[in-house]
């Protein structure tokens, strides 16, 4: 089941790539979104779901689960959620006022 995991990480992480090379903002933030994704999925996995009790040491536990890999992840998704919301407004706010979204259009030329 890791390796599967490890597979689509990496799948993940070359779309994101891919996605964040392409020349539209939509795909850039796609891409970003995708990157966050996968890293999320690469910490889940090297964290290795453990089955066990609730993380709370008493006396005779000795499998416990670690929260460490959730909390990691959780902290993640609040950070991707809010960048990804700051990019699409940017991107909305720039397209709004320049009619394009594309990345060569945006640069202007060298007169500008």
């Amino acid at each position: 089941m890791e390796i599967i995991m490890i597979v689509l990480a990496g799948i993940l992480f070359g779309f994101a790539v891919y996605n964040i090379l392409q020349k539209r903002l939509l795909r850039i933030i796609i891409g970003t979104a995708l990157l966050s994704h996968a890293a999320h999925l690469f910490i889940l996995t090297m964290g290795k779901l453990k089955r066990g009790a609730a993380p709370v040491l008493v006396d005779g536990t000795e499998n416990y689960t670690d929260p460490l890999p959730q909390a990691l992840i959780l902290t993640s998704i609040v950070i991707s959620f809010g960048v990804t919301s700051l990019l699409l407004v940017l991107a909305y706010r720039a397209v709004k006022t320049n009619g394009t979204d594309n990345m060569e259009e945006l640069r202007g030329n060298d007169h500008d």
